[in-house]
């Protein structure tokens, strides 16, 4: 039980979850505003429903329902939830080099800096080979 447990208790599973249940109600919000979309570009010309079309007894009119209603969705997504996340992103988020944390290669060259500082004899030597002597 403690394996499930500490499984359970997991942060990123419960971030997970919490994703998963505001994707879902976004979900929602988003359908309704598609469906907002296709009453207004019904106005101007009819609803887009192709279901009953059927070239060559062939059901292709509910995918191509499926199709313009995706296209519709992805448009509202990109545009009302990308393109504003962008952005305020560009202009939240500071460009200033000193918020940039190091690289690990950064990093790491400083702590063979600081070692070889530390290995440095006081002589002036410089290699290994002058250590042993």
């Amino acid at each position: 039980m403690k394996g499930f447990r500490d499984f359970i208790m997991r942060g990123n599973l419960i971030e997970l979850a919490v994703a998963f249940i505001l994707g879902a109600a976004f979900g929602d919000v988003v359908k309704s505003f598609t469906a907002i979309i296709m009453d207004l570009i019904g106005k101007l010309g009819g609803t887009p429903n192709f279901s009953s079309f059927q070239p060559g007894g062939v059901h292709v009119g509910t995918f191509i329902t499926a199709v313009v209603s995706f296209l519709i969705l992805a448009f509202v997504i990109y545009f009302g939830l990308v393109k504003p996340f962008e952005y305020a992103k560009s202009h939240l988020v500071s460009d200033d080099p000193d918020d940039v944390p190091p690289t690990t290669e950064e990093l790491l060259a400083d702590i063979r800096d600081i070692l070889a500082k530390d290995d440095a004899p006081a002589g002036g030597a410089s290699s290994p080979a002058h250590k042993a002597e």
